[in-house]
């Protein structure tokens, strides 16, 4: 049998398990979803308007790329941009970041809610957001914690005798995490100009349009189960002290 040390040290573990005697409450994470779900809903509805404003104006799309959480990289125009494209532009970035607030605030709360009720998580609470700002590391902790978060919120409400249908299905986190690695590589290759730019922001655009859709299912999907969490007794079973054995007679 595989000792403590060796499954802490495979799950990445560099900190110690959490103490169950002093359980920290759980954080309220609705209001984070739905401001999330809302600000993604709002981010494209812009994006799309923006690309529809190029496309009428000037045949193809120049007023720069936006992706869903990811760094933004705007290409702005000549002093003769219209000012209804200042206005979308300046819209879909408040839209994004805000967007990218809430989904972090989401993503850490969950995070750190689900830590709550397990003795060993794969990583430290302050991963959850750290990660997605090293490089190297943001291909692939991101994804590795959110797919703890279902896994693990699953296993832990199955060992309790809930019956969990296919709200925390794996699927849903596998494509919004390989959406997210190809709206990275689309926003490092974009031609500024062309037939090829216009390709590539019709491709982009369907490439956003996937992603927020996907990460909207992810969140909503987990925001349905996750106040199961708060109906549980935060000491889980194998973190309660072991029942006494019967002293054998001597005889």
């Amino acid at each position: 049998m595989k000792s403590v040390q060796s499954v802490v040290k495979n799950r990445h573990t560099t900190h110690q398990p959490r103490n169950f005697t002093t359980p920290i409450p759980m954080k309220p994470n609705a209001n984070n979803a739905k401001h999330a779900i809302l600000f993604i809903w709002i981010a494209l509805a812009l994006k799309l308007a923006l690309f529809v404003s190029d496309l009428a104006q000037h045949g193809s799309p120049q007023s720069g790329t936006f992706f869903i959480f990811k760094v933004i990289k705007v290409k702005v125009r000549a002093s003769t941009e219209s000012t209804i494209d200042i206005l979308l532009l300046i819209a879909c970035i408040i839209a994004f970041t805000a967007s990218a607030v809430f989904f972090l605030r989401w993503f850490k709360t969950a995070y750190h809610n689900l830590r709550q009720k397990i003795r060993y998580a794969g990583y430290s609470e302050g991963w959850a957001i750290g990660s997605w700002f090293i490089p190297i590391l943001n291909i692939f902790i991101p994804y590795q914690i959110m797919k703890e978060i279902y896994m693990e919120t699953e296993n832990f409400l199955i060992s309790r005798g809930y019956k969990i249908g296919r709200e925390l299905t794996l699927g849903p986190v596998g494509w919004w995490w390989a959406l997210w690695i190809i709206s990275g590589i689309r926003i490092s290759f974009s031609p500024s100009s062309g037939i090829l730019a216009v390709i590539a922001a019709i491709v982009g655009n369907i490439v956003f349009i996937l992603l927020a859709l996907v990460t909207i299912k992810v969140i909503k999907d987990y925001a349905r189960v996750e106040p199961l969490l708060q109906q549980i007794d935060p000491q889980p079973p194998h973190a309660l002290p072991p029942p006494l054995l019967p002293l054998k007679a001597h005889s």
